[in-house]
C-alpha cells in the first residue's frame, strides 16, 4: 500500500515536514567546512548556548541521567564542539562552553533555516507559510509543548 503525503493526519504531516525539513538543513551543511554534524549535536548545544552548564545541570535540563549526559559531552568535546573550563564560583565544578567551531555551527544552521524558509516562501507564498507557521505554534501551545521551547526541551515532559 503506497501512502501519499496528502492522506495523512495533521500530527503525522506535521512531523514528516518537520523531519524533511531538518534533513535537509543537515544535508546543506555536510556541503560546508563544519565537519561531522549530527541533528542530535543541537540537543546539547542549544542548553549550552544560553550560559555555560555544568553536567548535572544540562543532565536536569535534557531529563537523562549524568552518564548519558557525560557521554554526549565527551563525543561533543571529541569533535571540538564543547570544551570544559573551571567555574569561577566553584573550582570543584567544569563548566561546558561552546567552541567558536560550535558557534559557527549554530550560526551556518540559523541561516540555513531562515534560507529555507524563504524558499518555500517563495515557492508557497509568504502568506500560506506563515499560516502554517502559526497553526503548527497553536498546535504546540493547545497541547501544552510552548513550556518545553521556552526551556529547551525537545519533547514535552510526559
Amino acid at each position: 500500500m503506497v501512502v501519499h503525503p496528502s492522506t495523512l493526519d495533521l500530527s503525522l504531516t506535521a512531523l514528516f515536514a518537520g523531519w524533511a525539513m531538518t534533513d535537509e538543513v543537515q544535508r546543506r551543511l555536510a556541503g560546508q567546512d563544519l565537519g561531522d554534524l549530527r541533528f542530535n549535536d543541537g540537543v546539547v548545544i542549544q542548553h549550552v548556548l544560553a550560559a555555560p552548564l555544568s553536567i548535572t545541570a544540562l543532565a536536569e535540563r535534557m531529563g537523562v541521567t549524568q552518564q548519558a549526559a557525560s557521554k554526549a559531552v565527551a563525543d561533543l568535546e571529541r569533535r571540538g564542539l564543547l570544551s570544559r573550563e573551571p567555574d569561577p564560583g566553584d573550582a570543584r565544578t567544569k563548566l561546558l562552553h561552546l567552541t567558536e567551531h560550535a558557534r559557527n555551527a549554530v550560526e551556518a544552521t540559523r541561516t540555513l533555516r531562515k534560507e529555507l524558509q524563504g524558499e518555500l516562501e517563495a515557492e508557497f507564498g509568504t502568506e500560506r507559510v506563515e499560516d502554517a507557521r502559526a497553526l503548527l505554534a497553536a498546535v504546540i501551545g493547545r497541547f501544552g509543548g510552548d513550556g518545553a521551547i521556552r526551556a529547551r526541551r525537545v519533547r514535552p515532559p510526559r
